[in-house]
Order: C-alpha cells, then structure tokens, then sequence
C-alpha cells in the first residue's frame, strides 16, 4: 500500500558498506508511480521531517557535546556534499549511502530505489558499527527511539507526492 512503512530484512552487503557493523535494519515505503531518486527519498526524510525530530536532534546535540561527540556533518569529506547533517559518501540514482565515523560508533544510511515504473519502492538500511563502550551505551539509549524516528521520516518521502 502506497505511503505504508514496513520494517523488512535489510538487503545491502554490510561488509562493503560498513565492514563489522554490529547493528542493522531496514524499512521500506511504496511510492507507487512516483519518479523519486535517491537522493530526493533521502532530502525528503531528512530535510523535511516532522518538528519533533528536530526537537529530539536538538537535544541529542546538547546531551552528547560535552562527551566530544560529532553534533553535525560539518568538517566531514563528503565526496557528494551533505544532506542535512549527513554526509553523502557515494551516490547513484538508484541508491545513496550516507553517513559518518565518530569515536564512539560508525554508521551508515543506504537508501535505494527500486521496483519497476508503476510500483516504486524506498528502502533505507541503518548500519551501526560501535567502536568502545560509549558506542555501545549510545546505541541501546536511541534504540527505542531509532524505529519510530525512521517510519517517520520515510513516511514524508510519500508525502510531498500526495
């Protein structure tokens, strides 16, 4: 059904994407006809969100600077450029893998474009590879956050075709 989001087994090769990553999933959206490419489904989840995540980056940002840990892409190598506070590390219109390293985890967002012309599909894949004890206390923290944020976003990439 268009505009439904699914959780669904992630479908990317973690060891070239993110090698020793300890976290993954995926979800999936029905775009139906929508001529939407990759970086248009991953603008509209990130840029164009709903307030309360804003609100909820906003507050990570503040929990997480006096540890040291990276607040925004700013600073990072984005071969194309960055998307929000993402920075986009390789990219075709049929898939965009986003995302960066920081002391404490290493992550990753593919998002891929597929199915044929009358029924288009969005996937975005999370990738999470922790790199010490920090990493591993963050992750269980935004967890119960982390599904809920995700069907969101991807729900706006439907929205702006309504």
């Amino acid at each position: 059904m268009i505009g439904t989001v699914r959780e669904v087994t992630p479908n990317v090769d973690a060891g070239t994407v993110l090698t020793g990553a300890q976290f993954i999933d995926a979800f999936r959206v029905e775009v139906g006809a929508a001529g939407v490419n990759a970086r248009e489904a991953c603008t509209r989840m990130v840029l164009h969100g709903p307030r309360w995540i804003d609100v909820l980056l906003r507050l990570r940002n503040t929990l997480v600077k006096p540890f040291g840990l990276k607040t925004s892409g700013e600073g990072a190598y984005a071969p194309g450029g960055l998307i929000g506070l993402f920075p986009v590390l390789s990219e075709t219109s049929e898939r965009l893998i986003a995302g960066f390293d920081d002391s404490h985890l290493d992550f990753r967002i593919v998002v891929d474009v597929g199915g044929d012309a009358g029924s288009r599909q969005v996937t975005s894949t999370t990738l999470v590879r922790t790199n010490n004890l920090l990493g591993r206390t963050y992750l269980t923290l935004i967890m119960p956050f982390h599904k809920l944020v995700v069907r969101s976003m991807m729900g706006r990439i439907v929205e702006p075709m309504r």
